[in-house]
């Protein structure tokens, strides 16, 4: 509903408006909605955001603007593929990765 990153303490306001909600619940639901792929954690913004390609698994991909906060979600599709290649040549299994990349929107730029 809110169109953007959001940090589980807002989730956790807005719900305690409607009813009683307690912060493990929220972080229960955003874990299972993260292991479903439906949602993805923004780690330097402390975030979660709606997955915009729900349908497909895919490795994230989020482009902010450092200037007005804008987020958009991009697939790293190949090279994602060649992260986790890397990382077994090191001998490293990665279990999952979220790409942040930060500069400036479009609108900003401009």
């Amino acid at each position: 509903e809110r169109g953007g990153p959001v940090k589980a303490y807002d989730l956790l306001k807005d719900l305690r408006e409607d009813g009683e909600a307690k912060p493990p619940t929220i972080y229960r639901a955003l874990q299972f909605l993260q292991e479903m792929g439906l949602v993805h954690r923004i780690e330097s913004m402390q975030a979660f955001s709606a997955c915009a390609h729900w349908k497909h698994g895919h490795t994230a991909v989020f482009l902010i603007c450092d200037r007005c906060g804008a987020v958009a979600e991009a697939v790293a599709g190949e090279s994602a593929r060649r992260l986790m290649l890397d990382a077994l040549r090191v001998n490293f299994k990665a279990d999952s990765a979220v790409i942040e990349v930060r500069g400036h929107c479009g609108t900003c730029a401009a």
